[in-house]
């Protein structure tokens, strides 16, 4: 006689599962997940956040500020979730917060970068660049949008079906999967383009101000939008292959896989993206660097000599 636990039908069940009452292999995922580790997580994304609002509000960096602080603002809410299925694995609204949340999430955190990556062509010269500096964060953030609103589809539509409507979940989880492969796509593109811009700039002789091009925060700056970006694609890549296998793979039911490649990941490009806020080196100048009432070339020689001047006593 076999001894398999399998889940019940819809008309067995007579009261919610609990650890005490049914097997964890019942689960929306298949273990516990780690207190010390979300809690840690969610502790650090709660000082980022706050990081964020203090130096967006000192610097007036709005459109950074509300990127930044709806992307950290949902790995909080997710964490909160794990945090509730620590506590009973079987809530299913804590599965789709953590699950929601946590896929959408860095879709504001990218558009955080492809908004900064336009001001820093401006400052080094957008005469070298293929593209627009505002059309960088034109097309970058539609993109960014369109995965957006295919995962929160997506995690609708997995959220309203209802636990016996496999074939509906099942289509909702491949349309955010067809976000986050979007947002692998866009965020690829991106680094090529990013690639492409550095090595045309290398070949071109440019005149960058002393109190930009030697200071630490400014580098730290552009070291920081390296790293995230590069943290945030990793992310992505795992996350398509986790719900491409299904909730019942291995995949996405190893604990130590998540924190590392979707934890781990998300905290190191948050951590980046407020150690080394833009209001430290674009003081002043965040919103006039991408002013529409000045001509591309103008915007570059005006923000050049405003950066400079903000650098001296």
């Amino acid at each position: 006689m076999s001894t398999t636990s399998q889940p019940p039908t819809p008309s067995i069940i007579t009261a919610p599962c609990t650890l005490q009452t049914c097997p964890l292999d019942w689960a929306f995922i298949r273990y516990i997940p780690s207190l010390p580790g979300n809690a840690l997580f969610l502790a650090l994304f709660v000082t980022m956040l706050l990081a964020q609002v203090f130096c967006g509000t000192r610097y007036r960096t709005w459109s950074y500020l509300a990127t930044m602080s709806g992307g950290v603002l949902l790995e909080i809410i997710g964490y909160g979730g794990r945090l509730m299925l620590h506590s009973n694995p079987f809530d299913f609204s804590a599965f789709l917060q953590y699950l929601i949340c946590l896929t959408i999430g860095p879709a504001f955190i990218t558009a955080a970068i492809y908004i900064c990556f336009a001001r820093v062509i401006i400052v080094y010269g957008a005469s070298i660049s293929r593209i627009k500096p505002k059309t960088y964060a034109r097309i970058f953030v539609t993109c960014d949008l369109i995965c957006l609103v295919l995962q929160a589809a997506g995690g609708a539509i997995t959220a309203t079906a209802g636990q016996e409507q496999d074939g509906l979940r099942h289509t909702g989880i491949n349309i955010m999967i067809a976000g986050l492969a979007s947002q692998v796509v866009a965020l690829g593109s991106f680094m090529i383009l990013c690639g492409d811009y550095v090595w045309r700039l290398q070949r071109h002789v440019r005149v960058v101000p002393q109190s930009i091009d030697g200071d630490w925060k400014w580098k730290g700056f552009l070291i920081g939008l390296a790293i995230a970006t590069l943290t945030i694609f990793i992310r992505s890549i795992f996350r398509v292959a986790e719900l491409n296998g299904g909730f019942s793979s291995d995949l996405a039911n190893d604990e130590v896989a998540f924190m590392i490649l979707e934890g781990a990941m998300m905290v190191i490009a948050c951590a980046c993206m407020s150690a080394f806020h833009p209001g430290y080196s674009l003081v002043g100048n965040w919103k006039d660097l991408v002013s529409p009432l000045v001509k591309a070339r103008e915007i570059d020689d005006l923000a050049l000599t405003a950066i400079s001047d903000s650098g001296k006593p």
